[in-house]
């Protein structure tokens, strides 16, 4: 990075609050356009249950939900901690897409595709790439090949492939990536893992991201936000490691899948109580240690 001006806003804090501006929207489509493998046109941001940023919503944790120019809807997450079950959260999530943007008196016709994208700072687990996809295949058990749906619409056959209609799954296993970034893709994952956009970009969305995203370019009040925001990722994510590494020396110690499970809950329960120990002594408010911790005020209290 070619020094101070060059510092850029981390993608999970941009996307929060940056990205969902019609300004930026530039910066979203070409992230989109890349990961998809389409282009891809905003149309709207959309607000719904399923993405208010409220401290008691532990069922949808959304950062962005928009519809593009095809009526199709794109959920982004960005996920800084494991959690047990990211999975059925994700699907719950899409489920909750595609019902709510289907009303009463629709016909089924009215469902729309939804791409479900997951930016994942921790290991999911194991495989050997930093980016799945996961997609929706009609396979013949025998044959191999693939089922394509033929459908009347305004007096004349069309064919439609189950991938047109039903959800994918895009995971973005971002610690996982250690190549030389060559392709636009390579580029965005970088910039993902380490802040980093190379100034002669091309791959879209950067370009763009170059001129808007700049850490420098925030206010004063911004840029202590988004600091303290930065404190409270590293801290939560040293003492979740520190438990997790706690948790598992327990399970191999015990030597049975009972101590390793045991383990692991009794660490995700003291990574809590010391991840709100720690926020609060490096100066985060009572709220704000409910916020980042996912507890509540009066339990953070209860801890203190």
């Amino acid at each position: 990075m070619g020094g101070l001006k060059d510092r850029y806003i981390r993608f999970d804090w941009a996307i929060k609050r940056l990205l969902r501006q019609k300004a930026n929207f530039d910066v979203l489509e070409g992230f989109l356009t890349v990961f998809i493998g389409e282009e891809v046109k905003i149309v709207e941001i959309l607000e719904s249950e399923g993405n208010q940023q409220t401290p008691d919503d532990k069922f949808n944790r959304v950062d962005i939900k928009a519809r593009n120019s095809k009526g199709e809807i794109i959920l982004v997450e960005v996920q800084n901690t494991s959690e047990l079950y990211y999975l059925e959260r994700i699907l719950y999530g899409v489920a909750k897409a595609i019902t709510e943007h289907i009303h009463l008196g629709d016909t089924y016709k009215e469902v729309k595709k939804v791409y479900s994208i997951s930016i994942l700072y921790f290991d999911i687990g194991k495989g050997a790439d930093y980016l799945y996809v996961g997609q929706n295949k009609f396979i013949g058990v025998h044959t191999n090949d693939q089922l394509v749906i033929t459908a009347k619409e305004k007096g004349a056959f069309v064919q439609k492939s189950p991938a047109e209609i039903f959800p994918e799954y895009i995971l973005v296993r971002v610690n996982e990536f250690d190549k030389v970034a060559v392709t636009p893709l390579e580029e965005w994952v970088a910039y993902l893992k380490s802040g980093v956009i190379k100034e002669n970009t091309t791959a879209p969305g950067l370009q763009e991201a170059r001129k808007k995203l700049q850490y420098y370019s925030m206010t004063d009040a911004e840029r202590y936000a988004y600091d303290e925001h930065l404190n409270a990722v590293m801290i939560q994510n040293d003492v979740l490691g520190n438990a997790r590494e706690e948790g598992l020396a327990e399970g191999r110690a015990e030597g049975l899948t009972q101590g390793l499970t045991q383990g692991r809950a009794e660490g995700r329960a003291e990574a809590k109580k010391d991840i709100v120990k720690s926020m609060l002594s490096n100066g985060l408010s009572v709220e704000q240690a409910a916020k980042y911790s996912g507890l509540t005020v009066e339990e953070v209290e209860s801890i203190k």
